[in-house]
C-alpha cells in the first residue's frame, strides 16, 4: 500500500513554520506497514489544493491531507475536498452541537464564534473524525479507489486522529506488514566515506535496505527491513545492523537513534562518571545539549563559558605563558579541560576553544578548531582540526568533535588526534 502526504499551509511554503507532522505521520506509517513513496506541500489557494490532491490521489493508494481545517476564511480544506470529489459541503446539526459543547466546556474562552460552524460541514459522503482536543473534525473518504484523510494541522490534534483511528484501520487494510528501521549514527566520518564502504549492500539489498541521510558533523545510516510481525522485521534487520556495524567501526557512536549527547549521558550514567565543560567557542551549546536530554543533572555538572583570555585565566587557572601563546591552541585546550576537571570536581572534562570566524582569531584561521578532554587520573587528550563554513557550521562541528571525543574516552575506543593542515 502506497501513501502520499500532502501538507495545506502558506505559511510551510514561506518558511515560517518546519513540517515536522510529516515527518511524525510518516515514521508512523512505515511501522503500518504502509510506504511513504511522496510528500507535497501546497499554499491555502483551492485550484492549488485540488491539484495537489489530484496528483497524489493519481500515485497513492491512500492520501492523507494535513492542515487547514480550522474555522477562518484561509482553512479551505473542506472546500478543496468536495472540489476535488465533485460534491457539495454538507451542513450536519449534529457536529455544530459538538462543537457548541466544547466551547461550553471551555468556557474560560468565550462563546463560540459563528465562524466555527464552518466546521460543521463536510463533503457530501464522507465520514468524520470526532476530535478530542480541538474543534476541527477529520475527515475519511474514498474518491475512485483512493481512500483520503484529512487531519488537523496542530499536532497534538493531528496525533490523535492518525494515532487513534487511522492508522488502526491502515494496519488492517495493509495486511498487517510491520515496516521497522534502525538507526546507526556516526561521527567522525563523511557522509562519501561511509556510502563507499557499504557500496555493494546499498546496491544489492532489497529487504532490508539502507539509506543515508548527512548532517552537520554526523551521518545517519537507516537499514529498513518489512515482515508480518515487529519482532519478524527487526530479526530481519539485525545481522544488516551488525554488518553495517562491523565495517564502520568505531565512528558508530549508537544503533539506537540516539543523539550523541543521549549516547554520552549514557555511558557517563553506566559508568557512574561525571563530566563538566569548559566552552570558548561553542558559547555554551554543549551544556545546552546535555542539559536538553532528560535525567541529565545525574551526570553532567557544569558548563564555564569562558569566552576570552581573561575569563580562561580568571575562572579555570589557564596559566599566562599559556594564553600568551594563543587561546585557539592545543596548550590552551588542555589547560582549559584541566582547569574545569579541578573546578568542578569530575572524572572527565570536556574543553572546546577555536575560532568560528568569518575573521581570524588570536592568530588562528577561521574555522580552527581544538577541542580537550582531561580525566581524574591525570590522562589528557586533545585533537584540532579545520571546519570549512559559516560560525553554526563551525560551532556545530566543535560540539560534535568534543562530545565524540568524550564517547571514545568513556567506550575505550581509539582518540583521533590532529589534522590541521601544516
Amino acid at each position: 500500500m502506497r501513501a502520499e502526504i500532502v501538507a495545506v499551509g502558506t505559511e510551510l511554503l514561506l518558511g515560517q513554520i518546519a513540517d515536522t507532522n510529516a515527518r511524525w505521520m510518516s515514521e508512523e506509517l512505515a511501522g503500518a506497514g504502509i510506504d511513504v513513496t511522496n510528500h507535497q506541500a501546497v499554499g491555502d489557494n483551492l485550484e492549488r489544493i485540488v491539484e495537489a490532491l489530484r496528483l497524489a490521489a493519481s500515485r497513492a493508494d491512500v492520501v492523507l491531507v494535513c492542515g487547514g481545517l480550522g474555522p477562518t476564511e484561509d482553512d479551505i480544506t473542506r472546500d478543496a475536498i468536495a472540489a476535488f470529489a465533485g460534491v457539495p459541503l454538507v451542513f450536519h446539526a449534529e457536529l455544530e452541537t459538538m462543537l457548541r459543547e466544547k466551547f461550553r466546556r471551555w468556557s474560560a474562552i468565550g462563546a463560540m464564534p459563528n465562524s466555527n460552524l464552518r466546521q460543521a460541514s463536510v463533503p457530501e459522503g464522507a465520514d468524520w473524525i470526532v476530535p478530542d482536543r480541538g474543534t476541527a473534525p477529520g475527515l475519511a473518504l474514498r474518491i475512485n479507489g483512493t481512500r483520503l484523510y484529512a487531519v488537523p494541522g496542530v499536532p497534538d490534534e493531528m496525533r490523535e486522529m492518525i494515532g487513534g483511528t487511522i492508522l488502526p484501520e491502515l494496519h488492517a487494510l495493509a495486511g498487517g506488514d510491520t515496516i521497522v528501521s534502525r538507526i546507526l549514527r556516526i561521527a567522525g566520518m563523511g557522509e562519501s566515506a561511509v556510502a563507499e564502504r557499504l557500496a555493494d549492500l546499498f546496491s544489492s539489498s532489497t529487504n532490508p535496505t539502507i539509506a543515508y541521510l548527512a548532517s552537520m558533523g554526523e551521518v545517519k545510516v537507516r537499514v529498513t527491513a518489512k515482515a508480518r510481525s515487529r519482532a519478524d522485521a527487526e530479526a530481519l534487520a539485525e545481522p544488516m545492523v551488525a554488518e553495517v556495524r562491523a565495517r564502520l567501526g568505531d565512528v558508530v557512536f549508537t544503533a539506537e537513534d540516539e543523539t550523541l549527547e543521549e549516547a554520552v549521558l549514557r555511558l557517563l550514567g553506566s559508568n557512574g562518571r561525571t563530566l563538566a565543560c569548559a566552552e570558548s567557542l561553542t558559547g555554551g551549546g554543549v551544556g545546552a545539549r546535555l542539559t536538553a536530554v532528560s535525567g541529565a543533572s545525574a551526570s553532567f555538572v557544569g558548563s564555564a563559558v569562558v569566552y576570552t583570555a581573561e575569563a580562561k585565566g580568571r575562572v579555570l587557572g589557564v596559566p599566562e605563558d599559556v594564553l600568551a601563546g594563543g587561546t585557539v591552541t592545543e596548550a590552551c585546550a588542555l589547560a582549559m579541560a584541566t582547569g574545569a576537571r579541578d573546578l568542578y570536581g569530575v572524572d572527565i572534562a570536556l574543553a572546546l576553544t577555536g575560532a568560528a570566524g568569518p575573521e581570524p582569531h588570536d592568530g588562528a584561521a577561521p574555522g580552527t578548531v581544538w577541542v580537550a578532554i582531561a580525566d581524574a587520573s591525570g590522562f589528557t587528550h586533545a585533537r584540532g582540526f579545520v571546519s570549512r563554513g559559516e560560525r553554526d557550521r563551525v560551532r556545530r562541528w566543535a560540539e560534535q568533535a568534543g562530545l565524540d571525543l568524550v564517547r571514545r574516552h568513556l567506550e575505550g575506543v581509539r582518540l583521533p588526534g590532529t589534522s590541521l593542515p601544516e
